[in-house]
């Protein structure tokens, strides 16, 4: 995959331009977002038990995107030694005041820099990258570790390390949402917890896989999906809901996985159909990974069979 071009880039547009353009693309992500990061007890879970396992002991690892450091904190309790790699400026100051308040401040290099030009100096055991959006949208996930793939073959021959996440599958199933709110009808996009699904928002049919995802293998630039959804209840089918579900490691020997769900995205259909059991509905849409969720939005075509 290419490298997105910034057209900033030897201009005199100001660093606050340069900001903005980067928020839109969800380059940007404010500390206090941070903050519900390391409160999520199912991400926080995951990324430490998949790299328990996956970590050799004395190993080396790149954290792609260190953010708080957390992960490379992690990672350095078996790790000999962490790259680490932070584009936002204040990030990288907080990050490395906590790495040595924690103790691991020695092991871990962390770098000021963009996660799709660095290349660690050595060869990594593994690659952990949490820039991890619903349905892929938003952040850089699938650029960043292509161009990471690409120039790391380039430096250090075929041999690719680990990565965690192993695999992103995508879903999308058809859905009855109450968009009421005191008598105001507003169906828009939201986001919802996948641990505590609200009763005004319920599903009418079964969650069809679009599209499953190994970052070891080629990764897609375009993710879509044209095909049936049915609906095995009756109901008011005005919205869809997107699941992303995220394999951040795979034990070979047991068959078990260590999972985590970024948060379901609600989307609304343009015209609302009344579905009884049985229906099917002729479901398309088509977006860019890293793209923005009105794209997403925009693509989406729901016909009944």
């Amino acid at each position: 995959m290419s490298q997105e071009i910034n057209p900033f880039k030897g201009s005199d547009i100001n660093n606050n331009s340069i900001a903005e353009a980067d928020n839109l693309l969800g380059q940007y992500i404010p500390m206090h977002y941070h903050f519900q990061m390391l409160e999520d007890e199912a991400r926080m879970t995951g990324f430490k038990a998949a790299l328990d396992y996956l970590v050799p002991e004395g190993g080396k690892v790149l954290d792609m995107g260190a953010g708080t450091g957390v992960l490379s904190f992690m990672a350095a309790q078996k790790a000999s030694r962490v790259y680490s790699v932070e584009r936002q400026p204040e990030m990288v100051q907080c990050a490395r005041g906590l790495l040595t308040e924690n103790g691991c401040g020695g092991k871990v290099e962390l770098v000021q820099g963009d996660a799709r030009d660095y290349l660690p100096p050595e060869p990594v055991d593994v690659v952990v990258c949490e820039m991890l959006h619903s349905g892929l949208l938003r952040e850089k996930q699938l650029e960043v570790i292509q161009s990471f793939k690409d120039r790391y073959r380039e430096k250090f021959g075929e041999k690719l390390p680990v990565f965690i996440p192993d695999a992103t599958i995508l879903g999308v199933e058809p859905i009855s949402a109450d968009f009421s709110f005191q008598g105001y009808q507003a169906p828009i996009s939201f986001f919802e917890d996948p641990g505590i699904l609200s009763a005004r928002y319920l599903s009418l049919g079964e969650v069809i896989p679009y599209c499953v995802l190994e970052y070891q293998a080629e990764i897609p630039t375009q993710l879509s999906f044209d095909g049936l959804l049915s609906v095995s209840k009756e109901g008011r089918f005005n919205a869809l809901r997107f699941i992303t579900k995220n394999l951040l490691a795979i034990n070979l020997k047991n068959g078990a996985t260590i999972d985590w769900m970024n948060l379901n995205l609600i989307l609304p259909i343009n015209e609302p159909i009344d579905a009884k059991a049985g229906d099917q509905f002729q479901v398309s849409f088509n977006y860019e990974a890293g793209g923005e969720i009105q794209a997403l939005k925009s693509s989406i075509v729901v016909m009944k069979s």
